[in-house]
């Protein structure tokens, strides 16, 4: 006789697809994702279970956490202690939960180093009050049971909880395949818009804003989030928002006192000091953890003067620490149906109240129950006191008295038992007058619970003043403050720079350097070969410099990449894409608003700004439009002083005029500054050789050869007139001029 073989083949396939969907469920369902109705994963609910079955209620005193995780890995969740104990350790941190559900004695850790807390064998712990609002209504028939992992025990499926504890206290986990990231809020937030979703069931999106104003977390950090944010996730419930610090000033120091959720402090001390060491900010010069047990969060740094923008540093510091961070919310969560779903704010509100009316109906329901079942025994405790004397002589003569009791009075057996079990000093008088008065308050309560039980106003009615009495216990104020935009930003290159002067040298052979400060002649530098100083400019390292190339173009260099002058320099066209045999004319150097005179061979020129010249283009950008042969000269500074602009031909025919005179333009062709006829400046005959600015107090210096003249202004008054004229010949031996400039403190008249 063949035996039958049990043993049943199946792919590989199958079976891994099978095993990994139920481990895949279990991780979801039982482990990673709470529940709607309490908000509590399965640990979480398991250690407060096994904390209130030990008694240690908010009034109770505190109890070794050992005992505590002793018990909930040996009776109802077999798994590691440590995981148990840091699920513990979570829910009795001020800093991790908005509202504690473990009060913790000891070191709990803290919000530097949340993992610091001490072993389980030195802290102490015990349920918060706020924990009772979970547990409180366990015992009346509310939930189902199940049993736990040996099946010796029954442990809740879920806690009765009379608040939407899964808002409050807000959660993070990550299954197979989902996450959930829900942030905590405000009680008195949540409350509000839950009675308005109780009173109002058709109430959108825009009605329940009004009372909830976005997460809200323990410490006082702010909140940046905008409306279009918030509609986005309390509308999807997906989306994002941003946690930054918060500070004040206090004499040469910024004082942090308030971190983003779980933000670590001394991890955020490492990267500013990270960055102090790349010298990104030159403008701090020391950081501080000020932080004790009163104040634990106080990080103090020190700027280097109180010329320091703070608001600067800190936008700067947002968007380079975790001084500010990015969280995101994904509010999905295992719904009534038992299957996990992202929930819309609406949907969480409603979906709640259903779990909250049906638990409130079973409470009800338990409540009629023990109602009834008592008033039934006081029904038959009442018969005694009908016939006392038939019920004694029954009981002392009867041999089965209970079976004669319910014979002759007409009870059940439960009435029998009561009356059996009556005590000699109940028959008292006395006794009497309490149990109608316990029928009394008994069939009032009949009433009022079955009133309520068949009227969902009544029962609406009956949750909206549980959830009253709650916010007026535990509620508390607001404490993220909401700002609707981040001004964080990195510094640019320039802005971390430590500012130093310089002086910018251009060589004729289109050789450029940097030196640093403004004392230095840039004549008396090395040049390579025959090449020579062709113009210098002296301004700030963190400032642009502007090269103008004959052609009337504009090229900008960052002031602090230039090659020091300790060196030859590097040519210009390896920086810029200049057009080849172009020649570099001018360098200036300023900030946006200085104005230079720029002018050129042609005798035309204009006053621009500094930031006309800039541009972020390797190519440059056209600047002066030139006349056919004309170059472009030397440019100057406009100073608050000048009043005259001073211009000399090569052949010597000077022309002085008012500054006003000439107009101001972004770039262009400008106005005649000197009478040049075309066609002696198409001959090369004569051309605008030197431009200078003067101050009506100055002088100026006209160089010829190996001798100069400095004249003051007053003495010029032959050559003042107005733009645009030839001018007035040079005397004689002065006419061929070499260079022209302004003398602030001048001599007389004299020749070398």
């Amino acid at each position: 006789m063949k035996t039958e073989d049990k043993n049943q083949s199946i792919s590989l396939k199958k079976y891994a697809e099978d095993s990994y969907l139920n481990y895949a469920m279990y991780v979801i369902l039982d482990r990673a994702l709470p529940n709607i109705g309490d908000g509590l994963k399965p640990v979480q609910r398991r250690i407060l279970y096994a904390m209130s079955e030990l008694g240690l209620n908010a009034g109770a005193k505190y109890k070794k956490s050992a005992r505590t995780v002793g018990d909930v890995i040996g009776k109802f969740h077999p798994h590691g202690d440590s995981a148990a104990y840091e699920a513990m350790v979570l829910m009795a941190q001020n800093f991790s939960f908005r509202y504690p559900l473990v009060d913790g004695q000891g070191n709990w850790g803290s919000q530097d180093d949340p993992k610091s807390f001490a072993a389980m064998r030195y802290t102490e712990s015990k349920l918060t009050a706020f924990a009772n609002l979970l547990l409180e209504e366990l015992k009346f028939g509310t939930v189902d049971w199940q049993p736990n992992f040996d099946g010796s025990l029954l442990e809740p499926i879920i806690f009765p909880a009379k608040i939407p504890s899964i808002l409050l206290n807000g959660t993070s986990g990550i299954a197979v395949g989902m996450a959930t990231d829900i942030p905590s809020h405000n009680l008195n937030e949540v409350l509000d818009a839950t009675i308005q979703m109780l009173d109002k069931p058709s109430s959108n999106l825009e009605d329940i804003l009004k009372h909830i104003k976005g997460p809200d977390f323990s410490n006082g950090a702010k909140l940046i989030i905008n409306n279009d944010e918030l509609n986005e996730i309390y509308s999807t419930g997906r989306g994002g928002y941003k946690i930054q610090a918060n500070w004040f000033k206090e004499g040469n120091q910024i004082i942090i006192n308030a971190l983003p959720y779980q933000a670590s402090g001394a991890k955020i001390l490492e990267q500013i000091a990270d960055q102090m060491q790349n010298k990104k900010i030159p403008m701090v010069v020391d950081l501080t953890d000020e932080g004790d047990h009163e104040e634990p969060v106080r990080l103090a740094i020190t700027m280097k003067s109180n010329r320091v923008n703070p608001e600067d540093l800190m936008n700067h510091l947002y968007a380079s620490t975790d001084l500010q961070k990015t969280y995101r919310v994904n509010m999905n969560l295992i719904s009534l149906k038992g299957s996990p779903k992202v929930f819309s704010l609406i949907e969480l509100l409603k979906e709640w109240l259903t779990f909250r009316k049906t638990t409130v109906t079973r409470k009800l329901e338990h409540r009629l129950d023990q109602v009834n079942d008592r008033l039934h025994i006081v029904e038959g405790l009442l018969i005694v006191y009908l016939d006392l004397d038939k019920v004694i002589k029954t009981i002392r003569e009867s041999d089965e008295p209970k079976k004669d009791l319910i014979k002759y009075f007409k009870i059940s057996e439960i009435q029998a038992n009561a009356i059996l079990e009556i005590k000699l000093r109940q028959l008292a008088k006395l006794e009497h007058v309490r149990l109608e008065e316990e029928k009394a308050s008994l069939i009032n309560e009949q009433k009022e619970i079955e009133k309520i039980l068949g009227s969902s106003s009544r029962l609406k009615t009956l949750i909206k003043k549980e959830l009253i009495e709650i916010k007026a216990e535990y509620g508390d104020a607001r404490n993220s403050p909401i700002k609707s935009e981040s001004n964080a930003k990195v510094f640019s290159e320039e802005e971390t720079l430590v500012t130093e002067p310089i002086t910018v040298i251009l060589s004729s052979a289109g050789w450029i350097r940097s030196a640093k400060g403004h004392d230095i002649d840039p004549a008396s530098l090395s040049y390579r070969g025959d090449d020579s100083l062709k113009d210098y400019c002296r301004g700030r390292n963190n400032q642009n410099v502007v090269f103008l190339d004959s052609q009337g173009k504009a090229f900008s260099i960052p002031g602090h990449t230039l090659p020091s002058a300790r060196g030859l320099g590097d040519p210009i066209t390896g920086r810029v894409s200049a057009d080849s045999g172009v020649e570099f004319m001018s360098t200036v150097i300023g900030n946006d608003e200085e104005q230079f005179m720029i002018s050129n061979s042609a005798g035309y020129g204009y006053i621009s700004e500094f930031k006309n010249m800039v541009s972020s283009k390797k190519s440059g950008k056209a600047f002066m439009k030139l006349p056919k042969g004309a170059k472009v000269l030397k440019a100057f500074k406009v100073e608050d002083t000048h009043k005259f602009i001073v211009a000399v031909s090569n052949i010597g025919r000077l022309l002085i005029f008012s500054l006003s005179e000439l107009p101001i333009l972004a770039k262009g062709k400008g106005n005649k500054i000197i009478n040049i006829p075309k066609a002696k400046f198409e001959s090369e005959e004569e051309y605008l050789a030197h431009i200078a600015l003067l101050a009506d107090t100055s002088s100026l210096r006209i160089e010829s050869g190996k001798q100069f003249l400095t004249i003051k202004i007053k003495d010029l008054e032959n050559y003042i007139s107005s733009r645009a004229k030839r001018g007035n010949l040079l005397p004689k031996g002065y006419r061929k001029v070499d260079a022209i400039s302004e003398e602030l403190d001048p001599k007389l008249s004299e020749v070398e």
